[in-house]
């Protein structure tokens, strides 16, 4: 059983699909068991790749194990943004699980028996049987321990032969797909001529003019879109308008929060707890009864305590501080005990004045600034104000507040002034460091007290008068809008109620907008019976009441001409207008900067060196492919004709080419190549494969 764990410990999913074998190895028989959400129904297929129907215990077997071998590493148990993440991952395993099983049938691709005995006994050992295998002591592996455990394999746990043929299984499945990835490495070859203009397009670099008229030079409403012309881009570009299924909705929040009632509970609740936290003789089991925490009792330094507790310090011991309210907790902190602490921390604020210039001129200027803010600070300037003006590092937008901190965290001349000070205040001379002049005050002294503290603290909850007057609003909202007109309605008439907008949800997403965990609205969205118009029950998602409407159903395939037709319009707007002023520009003659001053301010011409081919950019201008691919194939001195860009129309010129160093040896310029071919390669068989299985997911109808 220990070289059983073993296993399950060292194989994982580290290469192939050898987690999906492991998933029956390893757990067994507990993972066969029903999901007794389930049982009761007819249907229990959760989708279907390549003509293959995936059933529910099927899919719940991977999503087990994907989430135990989680669970095992991080230590503790997975959340639901992360359960909806290890979903997806069991989902996407069986759909290349069974849809590359596909193609390694059509292609005649399989292990022999000879092969998985050379696997597991003979000399080419698998990764993962090394692993399980290796003997702790030497480091080596022990052919002799994998023998011996196979022939005990009758006299084990009459699961332990069930579990190695499924882990046997797991093997065989990696082997097939290195196969499978080695045929298709193997069919990447780089020839020396495409070494040579990527070398080249890598290196190469051009020296150009552009001459640039922006689309936004002609306005908007000079310019009108027909119908037919949104149409004809459309069939145009209609590749680029693929979309997956999707769902429209309108929806209100109701935050259920505590209410100011509920704070005043709570401050009336803590000030008969603090007489009774004063008098307790047990201080360690009055916060374990009455606080959300535990008791801590470690030693903290006054740079860890609360901030309303450091502002009475000194603290006495014995005493019961509080009750403070910050971040939604209420708290009561008893002294148990003071004692000095090995390091000392204080507070301080500080003014940086940096020198323009490492040079003595610009230091003396510096030196003179600072003493200049100083005296006006020492003649009742407000030092945060004066920090937010003159200051010039990050402290500056927090009135030069450094907070807390210890020895040793500052330049040494800075800290010898800050842990120096014996009391509070402005420090009567600049302090020179590496990086400049600092004006400092002195916040909170150094101090090296630690306390030992008692905290009974709470969460300020709403109270259940608070949560059923929130759920009231939702309640009526949902009960009187008979359909989206009569929502919309509703919530104007409230008045205080916001609206929001989440537009072509995704049927697996976990999230709407900011709203974590809502995969119940968004499984209400996509139910079979679902209707445009329909208004939603009350949700409770993370301690907020959802109400939804549903605007609109999008299905698999291409967008709708109106559902994009502000993206068309705009798109069709800017075809129209680089023909406009491309005609315009065709008209002028001589030099670029000629062209662009005959044509209006709305031209410039800008000059851009170190271009490269592959770079794909003008310095200036962003983003212009098929500009720089224009300029490379110009000769010096040559320029082209007005074309449409990325952000408006252009004319290129070639300046200069700088070529590429020469160099006789593409070995290394080749492997690159065949790196970037293989990955792409893979990729886009993987996409292929998928597309081809036509993956029909139906996982909303069961989480």
């Amino acid at each position: 059983m220990a070289l059983i764990n073993k296993i399950r410990e060292k194989s994982g999913w580290a290469v192939g699909f050898i987690a999906i074998g492991l998933g029956v190895f390893v757990v067994g028989g507990d993972l066969l068991a029903p999901n007794s959400r389930l049982m009761g129904g007819s249907d229990t297929t959760i989708g279907e790749v390549a003509g293959e129907d995936i059933d529910y215990t099927e899919f719940d077997q991977v999503f087990q194990q994907i989430k135990a071998n989680y669970e095992n590493q991080s230590g503790r148990s997975a959340t639901e943004t992360e359960l909806a993440m290890i979903r997806e991952q069991a989902w996407n395993n069986l759909v290349f699980k069974i849809a590359l099983q596909k193609e390694y049938d059509r292609l005649g691709i399989e292990v022999t028996e000879e092969e998985l005995f050379d696997m597991v006994q003979g000399e080419n050992i698998h990764p993962s049987v090394r692993q399980a295998f290796t003997n702790p002591q030497t480091g080596e592996f022990d052919r002799s321990q994998i023998v011996q455990y196979l022939q005990n394999l009758d006299q084990m746990d009459p699961q332990a032969r069930p579990m190695w043929t499924n882990f046997e299984q797991g093997l065989v499945e990696d082997r097939v797909q290195s196969k499978y990835m080695n045929m298709l490495t193997k069919s990447v070859y780089i020839t020396a001529a495409e070494a040579k203009n990527y070398h080249s397009s890598q290196n190469a670099t051009a020296s150009i003019k552009a001459l640039f008229v922006p689309y936004g030079s002609i306005p908007d409403s000079a310019v009108q879109v027909s119908d037919a012309q949104l149409k004809d881009y459309f069939e145009r570009h209609k590749d680029a308008y693929k979309v997956e299924e999707g769902r429209s909705i309108e929806f209100v929040t109701i935050p259920v929060s505590a209410s100011a009632e509920d704070s005043t509970y709570y401050q009336q609740e803590f000030s008969t707890l603090k007489e009774q936290f004063a008098a307790a003789d047990n201080d360690s089991a009055f916060v374990n009864m009455n606080s959300d925490a535990s008791f801590d009792g470690s030693y903290q330094p006054v740079s860890e305590l609360p901030e309303q507790l450091r502002s009475s310090l000194p603290l006495e011991e014995g005493k019961v501080y509080g009750p403070y309210t910050s971040n939604g907790t209420v708290g009561l902190f008893k002294v148990i005990d003071a004692k000095e602490g090995e390091s000392s921390v204080a507070r301080a604020s500080h003014i940086l004045i940096k020198p323009d210039a490492d040079t003595p001129e610009a230091k003396a200027a510096a030196l003179a600034k600072a003493k200049d803010v100083l005296a006006q600070i020492q003649n009742g300037a407000d030092f945060a104000m004066m920090a937010a003006q003159h200051g010039t590092d990050g402290t500056a937008a927090v009135g030069g507040d450094l907070g807390w901190f210890g020895e040793g965290r500052m330049v040494p001349a800075f800290e010898k002034a800050i842990f120096g000070a014996s009391s509070t205040g402005l420090l009567p001379n600049p302090v020179e460091t590496e990086f400049g002049y600092h004006i400092i005050k002195i916040t909170a002294p150094k101090t090296n007290q630690t306390y030992k503290l008692a905290a009974v603290q709470r969460a300020v909850e709403a109270s259940e008068t608070t949560r059923g007057l929130a759920y009231g609003v939702a309640d009526e909202l949902s009960g009187t809008s008979g359909n989206l007109s009569g929502f919309r309605e509703n919530v104007e008439k409230n008045g205080t109620l916001v609206k929001e907008e989440a537009a072509n949800i995704g049927k697996n997403n976990v999230m709407v907008n900011n709203l974590q965990n809502a995969r119940e609205l968004v499984r209400w969205a996509y139910a079979k019976d679902r209707s445009v118009g329909d208004v939603s029950p009350v949700f409770e998602i993370n301690d907020t009441y959802v109400v939804a409407a549903l605007t609109g159903k999008r299905e698999k395939g291409y967008a709708k001409i109106e559902d994009i037709k502000d993206e068309l319009t705009a798109a069709v707007r800017n075809e129209l207008k680089a023909k406009q002023i491309a005609e315009k520009l065709k008209g002028g003659n001589g030099t670029l900067e000629a062209i662009a001053s005959s044509y209006g301010p709305a031209a410039t011409v800008r000059t851009a060196d170190d271009v490269t081919f592959a770079g794909g950019s003008i310095t200036g201008l962003g983003f212009e492919p098929v500009a720089v691919g224009k300029a490379f194939g110009l000769k010096p001195g040559a320029r082209t004709a007005p074309f449409e860009g990325q952000n408006g129309v252009l004319m290129v010129e070639l300046v200069q080419v700088n070529k590429a160093p020469e160099t006789e040896d593409f070995t290394e310029v080749k492997q690159q190549l065949v790196n970037m071919r293989t990955g792409r390669n893979q990729s886009n068989a993987y996409e292929a494969i998928k597309e081809k299985a036509d993956v029909k997911d139906n996982r909303v109808k069961f989480f």
